[in-house]
């Protein structure tokens, strides 16, 4: 299970981490070209992106896999997908309709009287996500890992090209007169907007091999089935990405107006370095929905998931020490203006890594339909969410909103766990989970002690603790790096 799971992994850890590497260049270069305002106006705009798409894809994709994984011949998931596809991509054309009639009045509220084009730009980037989400899931539901790698890398390579061209090449270009009406600096974050735009229009003619034997198309009593099994996962999703993204409107609306969005780029800034726990859950969901949700008996599901959920957290515990014993180098990604927040890292690591296990708690209501119980997950972690963040972050500024993300994160989890333990008792090894954290957090805190010491020396050590935690682990569970690596090579 874990060569097979590590080989699936590992390519969809190439389809998203050497994407998001690759646009993970903006990053550096982005907080040297723009203020911390600025980045704060892409922070805030990007937040709001994953809570739209949540919206308009309506649990379709989780539920298309259970559907499809059920389906007995290739043209019953055909139809499954034609039926799923068209159900999102017209909910996306009425809301990107919507948008552009009222982008006035939406500026107003999100206080964008200035760029409403930021709106419809937003709005375009929405409906071609959505548009090429169900496509993309095709891909992973077909096995088909190295062509979802393949079309992630050309989105994020056109987008950064168009990235670098609109705040380097374009502004070069209007000094020796050429584009020069088309060149405006008072812009800021609009041209991310429409590198992205671009970069979706792209990837859009680039899937249309993939959908060419299906055609969207509603069918309302099959329709109605699967939108049964996945509304609740509609409800936890929006609850869910709400816990993960609202922090930043907090910040936004809690903090005055003078030093808000200063506070948000610095903070978007810093989320950004954390991000890598992040991407490490994404590539493990690509490969573990569809595994999962395939046809286990309740034992073999059991055993593999408590298996999953051990090395997961092991994995995790290593890159947050990988990250947090070397601050200060992935600090200076950052431009100088932005490295203040630094020291929110390790908590803004930490609820990543509470997401990823609250990932894996949450395959068992998947794959039993219990999905009711995503809503009171998910519906706790918004409580403490809003009630966290309204007490600690206009105290406490963007560390006030990086201690409530932890305690939702937190939240969740042990709901979950109670909720796994009560209906469908998966029999997790809490006493190896815990001696993990343990002796991380004991490295951790060795490592605050090592920083005043001299650079090379500190540097030195931490590496040695790093790889006494990975040595540890292995020799603890017998870990087959030849066989798993083989097994990654062999994808």
């Amino acid at each position: 299970m874990l060569k097979q799971l590590a080989g699936q992994t590992a390519i969809y850890g190439l389809g998203t981490i050497v994407p998001r590497f690759l646009n993970y260049l903006l990053f550096p270069y982005l907080t040297r070209v723009m203020t911390v305002g600025e980045y704060g106006v892409v922070t805030d705009l990007y937040a709001l992106i994953p809570f739209v798409l949540v919206l308009l894809t309506m649990g379709l994709e989780t539920g298309y896999f259970r559907f499809a994984g059920k389906a007995g011949s290739e043209a019953e998931k055909r139809t499954i997908f034609s039926n799923v596809w068209g159900a999102v991509t017209a909910v996306s054309i009425v809301f990107f309709v919507l948008a552009l009639l009222f982008t006035p009045q939406l500026a107003r509220v999100m206080e964008y009287t200035d760029h409403p084009s930021y709106i419809r730009l937003v709005a375009a980037i929405v409906m071609l996500n959505t548009v090429t989400a169900i496509p993309l899931a095709r891909l992973r539901q077909q096995g088909r890992a190295k062509r979802f790698m393949i079309l992630r890398l050309l989105f994020v390579i056109v987008n950064l090209a168009l990235t670098f061209f609109f705040y380097s090449g374009l502004p070069g270009l209007a000094e020796l007169g050429i584009c020069a009406s088309w060149y405006d600096p008072q812009y800021g974050a609009g041209y991310v907007l429409l590198a992205d735009l671009l970069a979706n229009i792209v990837l859009l003619f680039a899937l249309i091999p993939d959908f060419r034997d299906a055609v969207p198309r509603i069918r309302w009593r099959q329709l109605r089935t699967i939108l049964a099994y996945s509304f609740p996962l509609l409800v936890s999703g929006i609850a869910g990405v709400s816990n993960q993204f609202i922090d930043r409107q907090m910040i936004k609306y809690l903090l005055p107006s003078g030093i808000s969005m200063d506070a948000l780029g610095i903070y978007g800034a810093v989320s950004k370095l954390a991000v890598i726990i992040f991407l490490f859950t994404q590539m493990y969901r690509y490969a573990a929905e569809p595994y999962f949700l395939s046809g286990f008996k309740n034992d073999d599901f059991k055993r593999q998931n408590a298996e999953a959920q051990k090395y997961f957290i092991i994995v995790s515990i290593f890159m947050f020490l990988g990250i947090t014993l070397f601050t200060n180098l992935f600090a200076l990604m950052m431009g100088k203006d932005f490295r203040e927040g630094v020291y929110v890292l390790p908590v803004i690591l930490l609820a990543n890594i509470f997401a990823g296990i609250w990932l894996n708690l949450s395959f068992w209501y998947k794959k039993t339909g219990e999905t009711k119980y995503a809503i009171w997950i998910t519906g706790t972690g918004l409580v403490f969410t809003l009630g966290l963040n309204l007490a600690l972050t206009p105290v406490l500024g963007y560390f006030g909103a990086a201690l409530a993300r932890l305690g939702c994160e937190t939240a969740m989890v042990a709901v979950s766990y109670y909720l796994n333990q009560k209906h469908y008792p998966v029999p997790y090894d809490l006493r190896r989970i815990g001696t993990y954290f343990l002796v991380g957090g004991a490295i951790y805190g060795a490592s605050l002690l090592t920083s005043a010491l001299p650079a090379a020396l500190e540097y030195t050590l931490n590496l040695a603790m790093l790889a006494a935690f990975g040595f540890y682990a292995i020799r603890l569970e017998k870990i087959d790096m030849k066989g798993i690596l083989h097994s990654i090579i062999k994808r």
